[in-house]
Parts: C-alpha cells; structure tokens; sequence
C-alpha cells in the first residue's frame, strides 16, 4: 500500500471525524448545561457520539495486499474509489473508538459526554446496489447470529439514545450495532 493510499484513508476516517469531534466539543464546552427530563440526573453540556465500525473492533485478513472480498466493495466509497486495505482501514476506526474513549476521560469534567457507535453491515443503497454487491457482503452477514443487515434506524435510534439522557451514566462506550459480528 503506498502512503497516499494510507494517507487517504486516516484522512477521511480519522481526521475527519478528529476534525469534527472538535468543532462539537468547541461548541459545547461554551454553552451552558442543560437540564434533564429526569431531576435525579444531572445537567450535562452535551453528547459527541462518534461513528466507527465494527472493523475496529475485529481485524480482517489482507492486510498485505488489496482485499478481493465483499469488505473492499464496501468499503472502496471511504476512500473515494481505491482500494482498501483492510489494516489500514481497521485501524483507522479503531482510532476512532481511542480517540472517543481518551476525549471521553477529558471531558467528563465539563459535563459533555463521548461515546461511539461501530455500526456493522447496514442496508444502505451503497450495500444493496447490486445482486453482486449483496452475494459479497453475504459472508459477513451469514456470521453475525441475526443473519440480516442492519436496517439504518436501528443506527441512528442507537445514536439517539447515546445523545439522550437515558444515557446520562454511559461515557467512552463503543456501542457495536452489527447484529452479533464481533462475538462470533
């Protein structure tokens, strides 16, 4: 892989969401805390909640040359058309999941929440735009024990709850959405 190609894939998945974490940490750190719809939880200024993956949890195979599987398909919209690199690609959403869990410990003390979310494989229409994008990602859905994809709500209602305050006492959690992936 060369360094443009390594380059390219920190920069969309790492940097970019470093570069926005930091914008809504800004943000938050200057308003004031907000009272919640529970009296016995205290005000918080706020909730980051990162998105990463599930390949930052688990490591794929490939990381010496391109992936031929359905993961370089999936994946090949990251970096705007190159190939993936799996090692390269896991380790820039476990970067994620390290950067929330470090900014979860340093904002703690301005009452402003960070946690992630590692979604899985989501029906999307990048993941269902072809009959041979689906027999790709067939695998990694045949491992998960829910045999599915994961439906886009069924992210965002996780994302939801992290920024509510049913959440007031989760801080640093990579909350996987994947239907079972990683444990199996």
């Amino acid at each position: 892989m060369s360094t443009e190609t390594f380059d390219q894939i920190n920069n969309v998945n790492y940097r970019g969401c470093w570069l926005s974490s930091r914008a809504e940490l800004r943000h938050m750190i200057n308003q004031d805390p907000l009272p919640s719809h529970d009296a016995s939880r205290p005000p918080q200024r706020g909730a980051v909640v990162n998105i990463a993956s599930q390949l930052g949890i688990v490591g794929r195979p490939g990381a010496r040359k391109p992936m031929a599987s359905y993961l370089s398909l999936l994946l090949s919209l990251c970096v705007i058309g190159l190939l993936i690199f799996a090692a390269a690609y896991c380790s820039s959403k476990a970067a994620i999941i390290a950067m929330t869990r470090s900014d979860a410990i340093d904002y703690s003390k301005d009452d402003i929440r960070v946690n992630c979310v590692c979604p899985g494989v989501i029906e999307t229409p990048m993941t269902t735009r072809s009959e041979e994008m689906r027999e790709m990602l067939r695998p990694a859905v045949d491992i998960a024990p829910m045999k599915r994809m994961g439906q886009p709500d069924e992210v965002a209602d996780t994302v939801l709850f992290l920024c509510s305050t049913f959440a007031s006492f989760v801080q640093g959690h990579a909350l996987v959405v994947d239907g079972g992936y990683v444990i199996s």
